[in-house]
């Protein structure tokens, strides 16, 4: 789950920066929370495609696995 607060401040940043402003009749509260549900939606299926890459569809390379794992843990 998003932080809504960190959202809320990317949002305004973001909008700021490229000169949008929020028509009004739209609260910022509910423009924050629809724009986490819609990141959130696209985060769990972007989670799914890597789990079955990371894992090879069901069939898991446990060498390949245990050489990014040594790749990660360096850093």
């Amino acid at each position: 789950m998003l932080d809504r607060q960190v959202v809320k401040e990317f949002l305004e940043e973001k909008l700021k920066d490229i000169e949008i402003k929020i028509p009004k009749g739209i609260k910022k509260s509910d423009l924050v929370e629809t724009f986490c549900l819609y990141a959130e939606d696209d985060y769990y299926e972007w989670l799914k495609d890597n789990f079955k890459s990371f894992f090879n569809h069901g069939n898991p390379d446990w060498d390949w696995i245990r050489g990014r794992i040594e790749h990660y843990m360096k850093e």
